[in-house]
């Protein structure tokens, strides 16, 4: 009897994200005020902020957060740089991996 839940295919699904269409990246990757607030709290970096809004447009668009972010769609992640005035650049590096830095990430309690 098999353990398994879900098919290799299904699971590597799931730890990707698939292409994103202009009406989807318009509908779902559109920050609030509310979430720009949020984002915008005071101990969070560029990183951190542009980490964290693709997290908070991906889950309404997918239902789930995939495993490697790294591999959100380039227009995804220019969309959000751009509303938050964060140049991609400065977080992702030509390999698209984000920057290590010797800070403690914050926690949120």
């Amino acid at each position: 009897m098999s353990t398994r839940f879900r098919s290799h295919e299904q699971l590597e699904r799931l730890r990707s994200f698939p292409d994103i269409g202009r009406e989807e990246l318009i509908k779902y990757f559109t920050l609030t005020s509310r979430e720009h607030a949020f984002l915008d709290a005071p101990g969070r970096g560029p990183e951190a902020r542009l980490g964290l809004a693709v997290q908070l447009c991906t889950l309404p668009w997918l239902g789930y957060i995939p495993d490697n972010l790294q591999e959100v769609p380039r227009a995804a992640l220019v969309r959000l740089a751009g509303q938050m005035a964060v140049f991609p650049g400065d977080v992702w590096n030509s390999t698209r991996e984000p920057r290590r830095t010797a800070r403690k990430p914050a926690v949120i309690t």
